[in-house]
């Protein structure tokens, strides 16, 4: 939809699912508030209301993504979907500080909007009218919107808030993404209970319909809760990533050496990976894993090596002694089957298999 601060903006196709929603049920509300408007004027109001609301909710998602740029985090882009926004911003925050502030930006935004809606309420469109009724809306809407999302509880912006909070007394961002995940499970379960809590107090029957949207909410927020303590456990590993533990030892093959043979001298040295190298022993291709096995016995004396490699990329050769982060943070750059490692002096230390690094990670 364009590239606001160089931003790129997306609309998933489940927006229009909740535009033609508020569209019809705002637009019963348009018709009494505003007896004078025949049914289609009355719901194109609607539907306005629905466009600016998303506006709204996309300057809140602006806010996120543009104060994470002026930190040097990269923002890969913005989605309006059924729900609200969200910012894809490619790398956590350095500082809880950072990441406290970015978070509350967005809410600091919508309630600065519903603020200045109300104004323009009291003193600029109170004449009544389509301009009044969309502009109360409007401030309402960014109120609600600024409210919700400070409660304390991950995916919410509260959530990430409290997250940086705990990170900042415990030094330990993980610690704070399990208490805010934690909050988000409890805010979930709140938001079934409390419409159900209040609706037996007052002795009325539980109406199904008006239970939709709770339930609604609170699976995105327990999903969403889930999913920060699955990566919680996931970055609790990655410092047990270590290139040189993982590596598999490699020989080196010329390009013209039949797959047999080449399996069968590193069989011999006790190797589980193959390079070809050229002339001059310069490493130029890794032989890849899956093809070999993909390749009948009968046919491997037959088959070169050459055939079965993938050449050699500059982002496809690792330094030996890469651990945690900046060894994820390299191979996601460039993603591969298998890497080349190197020692600093340029020797050949083996081969890492992106299958060895994945099973670090299995069953979190």
């Amino acid at each position: 939809m364009g590239r606001p601060f160089g931003i790129p903006v997306y609309v998933s196709w489940t927006w229009f699912i909740i535009a033609a929603f508020i569209t019809w049920m705002y637009g019963e509300r348009v018709r009494d508030t505003l007896p004078e408007l025949d049914a289609p004027a009355a719901y194109a109001v609607a539907f306005v209301f629905a466009v600016l609301l998303y506006v709204s909710v996309l300057l809140h998602e602006l806010a996120h993504s543009v104060l994470a740029k002026a930190y040097g985090l990269p923002v890969r882009r913005i989605t309006l979907y059924l729900l609200g926004g969200v910012s894809e911003i490619e790398k956590e925050p350095p500082t809880p500080g950072k990441e406290f502030m970015i978070a509350a930006a967005g809410p600091a935004l919508s309630l600065v909007l519903g603020g200045a809606g109300l104004l323009a309420d009291l003193y600029l469109v109170n004449g009544g009218g389509i301009p009044q009724e969309l502009v109360w809306q409007l401030w309402v809407s960014n109120l609600i919107v600024g409210v919700f999302n400070l409660l304390p509880g991950l995916p919410l912006d509260g959530g990430r808030m409290l997250r940086a909070g705990v990170w900042k007394l415990t030094h330990r961002p993980g610690t704070g993404t399990i208490a805010a995940a934690w909050g988000g499970r409890v805010l979930a379960v709140l938001l079934v209970l409390a419409p159900l809590a209040m609706v037996t107090m007052n002795g009325q029957k539980v109406d199904p319909t008006g239970m939709i949207w709770p339930l609604v909410l609170a699976s995105f927020i327990w999903m969403g809760a889930s999913q920060s303590l699955r990566m919680a456990r996931i970055r609790a590993r990655i410092p047990q990533v270590d290139a040189r533990a993982l590596a598999r030892r490699a020989i080196p093959v010329s390009s013209d050496t039949p797959l047999a043979e080449a399996l069968r001298q590193a069989g011999e040295r006790r190797a589980g990976a193959l390079v070809v190298v050229d002339h001059d022993g310069r490493p130029v291709a890794i032989v890849n894993e899956a093809a070999v096995q993909a390749t009948p016995e009968h046919r491997r004396p037959w088959v070169s090596v050459s055939s079965l490699a993938k050449s050699l990329e500059p982002s496809m050769v690792l330094a030996a002694d890469l651990t945690g982060e900046p060894l994820i943070d390299a191979m996601r750059e460039t993603p591969a089957a298998e890497y080349l490692l190197v020692e600093r002096t340029g020797e050949i230390y083996g081969v890492l298999a992106t299958a060895d690094v994945n099973r670090v990670f299995a069953g979190v």
